[in-house]
């Protein structure tokens, strides 16, 4: 019996070893991302295979998912990663990665970050870490810092998604008065601010500590109450309330 199986692994290793000197095209039906997506499901699809799909095609020495796994190990196998690359990452870095394969790949990620928030954007605020993974969806896989405000009802569901700046590597400029006539518009009563920190450090700057104040300051006149302010750094993140410092 034990025989018997390593003979049959043999044989899969050797179907296997054949099936990777092939293109895509002279692979079985069944083997084929799109055909294996027609016939089993998107489910029954690895990452690579999926990736395999957007790019076409390979190289003149990989295959469209052998160089889809090339991309993914780079990337540490880790989707969130690879959303962080841009064209020029995606370009300068693999063979056959031209700039149509590359804006592919980016727009795919963003859709997948889309249709996150999308379904997220109802949901009732009662943490700090609820505020986080909202802001996360938009800023967590950013190269260059942005702004986002969160307007609220008086049950903190999220009434409206609003992007506030968009800056450099070391910083954005913040109007407090977009944010607040945004509110007025949706009749809002709370507000969540969060924005990123390329740099990896969650530590509040003193101009991210003195626009805090400045917000809340204002929007009390309104009778509209600033809830938190979010750092997001990745996996990590700031939280002003928490820190008791709103």
């Amino acid at each position: 019996m034990i025989k018997f199986v390593e003979i049959a692994s043999a044989r899969h290793n050797l179907i296997f070893q054949q099936m990777s000197k092939l293109s895509i095209k002279q692979w079985a039906e069944e083997d084929r991302p799109r055909e294996k997506l027609l016939l089993k499901g998107v489910s029954a699809l690895s990452d690579s295979e999926l990736l395999a799909i957007l790019i076409g095609s390979g190289n003149d020495k990989q295959s469209a998912v052998e160089l889809s796994k090339e991309i993914l190990r780079e990337a540490g196998n880790d989707l969130n990663r690879l959303a962080r690359m841009n064209v020029s990452d995606l370009m300068n870095n693999f063979r056959g990665i031209g700039e149509a394969k590359s804006v592919s790949i980016i727009a795919a990620l963003e859709l997948g970050r889309r249709r996150k928030a999308t379904r997220t954007t109802r949901e009732k605020i009662v943490s700090s870490r609820d505020a986080y993974e909202q802001f996360a969806m938009l800023l967590a896989d950013l190269n260059h810092e942005e702004t986002w405000a969160l307007l609220t009802d008086r049950s903190n569901q999220v009434l409206s998604t609003l992007q506030v700046s968009r800056g450099g590597i070391s910083g954005t400029v913040v109007d407090i008065r977009l944010i607040l006539r945004e509110a007025l518009a949706r009749y809002a009563t709370g507000i969540f601010i969060g924005h990123n920190h390329p740099s990896g450090n969650p530590t509040p700057s003193p101009q991210d500590t003195n626009i805090t104040k400045k917000l809340k300051e204002a929007a009390r006149w309104m009778d509209i109450v600033l809830l938190d302010h979010i750092i997001v750094c990745g996996d990590a993140y700031f939280s002003f309330a928490d820190e008791g410092i709103i």
